[in-house]
């Protein structure tokens, strides 16, 4: 979808609007969300971040989804002034002036820390949201000492984008999410996070996110119920493994699991590398626990359209492998 349908889309009288999920646990699936919801959200984030009218903001991600779709929202709503690029890897090639307000994935600000010009760019950016994917060790440390003001946000589809936010740069960096004001969160037994976010979503939200929560009511997510690999009777958490393994692993990697007779699942390694190196490195940084009982080689780890880990995918690539 481009700018032009969209606007239509938008003005054409109907209340509601069609996204799509991200599929990054499945396929993506349509979703009808209403504007008055979107409208409300991109309210809160303009809010929060201090954006005002004439504020300069860049769309650089695609249309199909619901962040490009809250970039074109939050303008129409604060009257901010869009600059529309093709999305890309590299979204500020051809950008020049001054940006005020730009939403990235993790991916399009790795490339361009690369490109001397470009990381100059991003460090003038006034507001930088990066979302739809984790922000890694690697990441995390190059934004940490930006002058600007850089962001992981933490949201969904179903909650029209992000629904809090936490500081990646500057002395206020953390950990720990702050959710946006009108956002009351709470946990279930399992420590799964329930989202109470009525300008945003119709009743309460239980998630797939284990989290953490602090007394003030931030929190930080320590990975996906869905991907808890039960082995042996211990639970091993497929976010937690790869964090670990970051620092140590070049090439791309997702850590996923494989139905077995004697432990019920097991811990698989699926690489671009090559696997006794892989190996080598599991042995060396990981706990006993969690090193992967099987290594895969894959010619390229799948990948959701939007940048994230198509885990079902790798889970469905290691059960038979083709070596």
């Amino acid at each position: 979808m481009n700018l032009e349908a969209f606007l239509a889309e938008w003005h054409n009288g109907s209340p509601t609007v069609l996204v799509h999920t991200s599929g990054s646990t499945g396929e993506p699936k349509p979703m009808w969300v209403e504007k008055r919801r979107m409208e409300a959200s991109a309210r809160m984030t303009c809010d929060f971040l201090g954006l005002h009218e004439g504020d300069t903001a860049l769309l650089c991600m695609s249309l199909d989804y619901i962040a490009g779709k809250m970039m074109v929202v939050r303008s129409l709503v604060r009257g901010l002034r869009l600059i529309t690029v093709e999305p890309s890897g590299r979204p500020l090639a051809g950008v020049a002036g001054q940006l005020d307000f730009a939403a990235m994935v993790p991916m399009q600000v790795w490339n361009s820390l690369q490109v001397a010009e470009e990381r100059e760019r991003l460090m003038t950016i006034g507001n930088l949201i990066i979302g739809g994917g984790a922000i890694d060790d690697r990441l995390a440390h190059e934004l940490a000492g930006f002058p600007n003001r850089v962001w992981s946000t933490y949201g969904m589809t179903e909650t029209l984008s992000h629904i809090a936010l936490r500081r990646l740069s500057g002395p206020g960096a953390t950990e720990w999410y702050t959710p946006l004001p009108g956002v009351g969160l709470s946990l279930t037994v399992d420590s799964c996070l329930v989202i109470d976010a009525p300008a945003v979503h119709d009743g309460r939200l239980v998630t797939n996110d284990i989290a953490e929560m602090a007394p003030d009511g931030r929190f930080k997510i320590l990975g996906r119920k869905d991907n808890v690999i039960c082995s042996g009777g211990l639970k091993i958490q497929a976010e937690e493994v790869e964090r670990l393994l970051r620092a140590h692993l070049r090439e791309p990697f997702i850590i996923t699991k494989r139905r077995d007779e004697k432990f019920g699942e097991v811990v698989v390694l699926l690489t671009e590398s090559d696997v006794d190196t892989a190996r080598d490195v599991c042995q060396r940084v990981l706990p006993k626990y969690w090193q992967p009982r099987d290594y895969v080689h894959t010619d390229q780890v799948p990948m959701t359209e939007t940048g994230k880990p198509a885990r079902k995918q790798a889970e469905q690539l290691v059960q038979n492998p083709s070596r």
